[in-house]
Formats: structure tokens, sequence, C-alpha cells
């Protein structure tokens, strides 16, 4: 048989020249799958296990690739592998390695298996395991939304829609509006995580394989509930990626609102929050300058979340069943994501848990803007027994008169609001005050 030196040794025996250089600069994915070497090295530990168990190998085949399988790992944790492009992905680079360690006997880890199944796996595996690094982290930003509603649950804030002054509420309920919706956040991640854990390994190429495998044994072995049933699907499938960048986007969406508001509330006209100097930057130019950048940057960060998702989504769109190199694109778009929303998570709770909040003046703010005008007019509706349409129309004039004479609500003269209705009774101002 011809030897073909110049073609790549890993799947080359059809071809006669080697890829351009153009080629293996676009097909090679090592700069970023190298970070799921752990899982690589695994699966194939699992798979030759179970090649050995069912009498595919050998027994002392698999202990000469599970022995020098974690030798990689070694050189791999010590700094000492080298990862070569021109081998393309994490696959190939250590299955090469494990050649030149073991010789021929390599070669039968493939035995079985496809790097469409394999990738698969490993990609899964990855996501599975950076779930739960994610559901950790939302429940250590949730202790700290629980210490600040718990502190300040009796400090009056103004709550806010259409970012005017709406009724006054307590910090303590802002902050736990927060908790639930990490609550909602981490609920996804522990649903998805449950989705997730089905094994492709065993599928192959995308119609299986005639050898007699134990795809139970395999998944099992790697902590999955049990393979995928349909090949074509377990080779094929990355509805699993997309919907790990919405979750992860949808958490940073969430985080980028709270980065709003404090961006909002650390201005000297709001003067809510104020940021600890280990987490803002100054200016260049102008020394009074104290900016809040890393509430800026978690607000930044989201839009980089949602174009993740959307590129995922685009690459997906027109895919015809099975592999398609396509797919080489859904990893970057995930690690991404990780590893945004994890600075995130962990930027909002260093922020939150050395910020200062200036309590006083959301006090002072909740008493401006006739924040309890709306409980004026429930007032009327449940003491005069006005329609509340009515009543609501009435509060208003009462709200313009406040305006008109430039004071709060609460220092109207009792005649003044009795001119717009007289049953109104000194009853009324124990519902004008916002600490009442």
């Amino acid at each position: 048989m011809k030897d073909n030196k110049n073609s790549n040794k890993m799947w080359g025996g059809r071809f006669e020249d080697k890829p351009s250089d153009i080629m293996e600069q676009i097909n090679a994915s090592i700069g970023f799958d190298k970070r799921m070497w752990r899982q690589d090295i695994r699966g194939s530990i699992a798979h030759a296990t179970m090649l050995a168990q069912q009498e595919i190998i050998t027994k002392d085949e698999a202990v000469q690739i599970v022995n020098g399988l974690n030798k990689i790992a070694e050189e791999i944790k010590s700094g000492d592998f080298e990862f070569k492009a021109s081998l393309e992905d994490i696959h190939m680079n250590i299955e090469s390695r494990l050649r030149d360690m073991i010789g021929d006997v390599a070669g039968k880890l493939h035995t079985a298996r496809s790097r469409n199944d394999q990738v698969a796996t490993d990609f899964k595996m990855w996501t599975r395991e950076a779930t739960h690094d994610l559901i950790g982290q939302v429940e250590s930003l949730q202790i700290t939304f629980d210490a600040l509603t718990t502190k300040h649950g009796n400090d009056i804030m103004p709550g806010f829609t259409h970012l005017q002054a709406a009724q006054p509420i307590t910090l303590g309920i802002h902050m736990n509006a927060y908790w639930h919706m990490l609550e909602r956040d981490k609920s996804r991640l522990q649903d998805f995580a449950v989705r997730i854990n089905k094994c492709p390994l065993g599928a192959a190429a995308l119609a299986g394989t005639p050898y007699p495998i134990d795809r139970d044994f395999t998944a099992k072995k790697l902590g999955f509930d049990g393979p995928m049933p349909n090949t074509l699907d377990a080779v094929s499938a990355r509805d699993f990626a997309a919907e790990f960048l919405y979750i992860t986007a949808q958490c940073g969406l969430n985080l980028s609102r709270l980065a709003e508001e404090i961006i909002i509330w650390a201005t000297p006209q709001f003067g809510f929050i104020q940021l600890s100097d280990s987490w803002s930057t100054g200016s260049s130019i102008m020394p009074q300058k104290k900016n809040p950048d890393a509430a800026e940057l978690v607000r930044g960060k989201t839009g980089r979340m949602n174009g993740n998702l959307v590129q995922m989504m685009t690459v997906l769109k027109g895919l015809p069943l099975a592999y398609n190199k396509d797919l080489q694109e859904d990893k970057e778009p995930v690690f991404d994501n990780f590893d945004a929303l994890s600075l995130c998570l962990q930027a909002m709770k260093g922020m939150l848990e050395s910020a200062t909040f200036h309590t006083d003046a959301m006090l002072n703010s909740a008493e401006m803007g006739y924040t309890t005008a709306t409980a004026l007019a429930d007032w009327l509706v449940m003491n005069l027994g006005l329609p509340f349409r009515d009543a609501h129309h009435a509060t208003g004039a009462i709200v313009k008169m406040a305006e008109d004479k430039g004071c709060k609500l609460d220092e109207l003269d009792l005649a003044d609001m009795q001119a717009v209705n007289p049953a109104i009774t000194n009853e009324i101002f124990n519902v004008l005050s916002v600490k009442k």
C-alpha cells in the first residue's frame, strides 16, 4: 500500500497531499478545545475499560492505554504537554501522544468510537460541570442578597416605574427581588443539568457500531443517567449548547439590570450607594471621578453573552443531520459565556458586599415625588367608598395642589384636601407619610 507521507496520519489514508496552511488554520480547534482535556481523558479511560470488559481489546491493552492516558494527564497538568495545531483538536493531540508512549496499541482506543460521539461526549461533560459550577456561584450571590434583605428590611427607598418615583418600598424588598430572579436562574440551570445528562458515546460516527459495546456501562462510568437513544441525534444535537447559552445570557441579563441600577444610584444626583475603591476606577484627566466600572463591565458583558446565543442559533439553524464541521463553532461561545457569567457573578458579589448604602438619601428621595399618592387613593376608596377611578382623579388633584405649593403631601392642610373632597378627615394623614 502506498504510504502517503504528506497526508494527515490520523485520517489521511485517502489523501496524497497534506492540508494547506490556511486549511490547517481553519480546521484546527486545539486553541480552544484543549479546555476539554480532562473530559477527553476521562471519556477515553471509560471507553477503553468498556472495550476490555466486552473483550473487544485485551485487559493488558486496556491497562497500557489507561496508564498512558493518566501519564498524559500529568503532562498536561504540569505544562509539559505540547499541543499541536497540525493534529487539529484535543482528541487527536491526546491520541497521538498516546501512540508515542505505548506504540500501536494506542490505535485500538478508537475501536467502536468516532470523533463525532467522542467530541459530543466531552462537550456535554464539560458543559455539565460548568453548569454545576455556576449553580454554586449563583447560590453564593444569593447569600449576599439574603444578608442585604435582612439588614435593610426597614430602610425606606422609592420604588420606581419608568424610572420615576412610584411608591415607597424598602431596600430589603428591592434586594430580595434579585434573590428571586437568581432563584429562577438557578432553577433553569438545575433543570438543564437533568436534561443534558444523557451520553452520546457509542453512537460512533452516526449509525452506531457493529462491535458488542456496552453503552450503559460507559454512560454510568461517566456520570450520565444513560445513553442517548438515537445515534443520529447523539452526534448532531447541540440544543444543549444553545440552551446553556440562553440560561447564562438570561442570568447575565438579570445581573445587568442590577448593574444599571448601581450605576444610576452611584451618581451624585441619586447618591443611594457608594462603591468601595476596590470596585471602582478613576479618570486619567478628572481627578474627582470615581467610576462604577465593575458594574459597567457587568452590563457590557451581557451584550457579549446575548451575541453568543445568537451566534449558536445561527450556526445550527440550517444544519442537516448528522455531524457537520460547522459544529466546531459550538464550543467557543459556550466557553466564553461561562467565563463571562462566572466573572460577573463574582464581581457583583464583591461590589455588593463592600458597598455603602446611603439609606438617608433613599428615605429623602422616597419623600419626594409624591410616592404615597396611591395610598391616598386607596384610603379614599376604603374609607369614603369612592369608586377607584374617582379616588384616582381626586388624588391627582391633591398632588397638583401640593406641587403648586411646593410641599409634600403630608405637609398640606386638611382644609386644602377637603376643598377637593369635603369628606376627607384628619385620618388621611395616617397614610401620607412614607414611614407610616
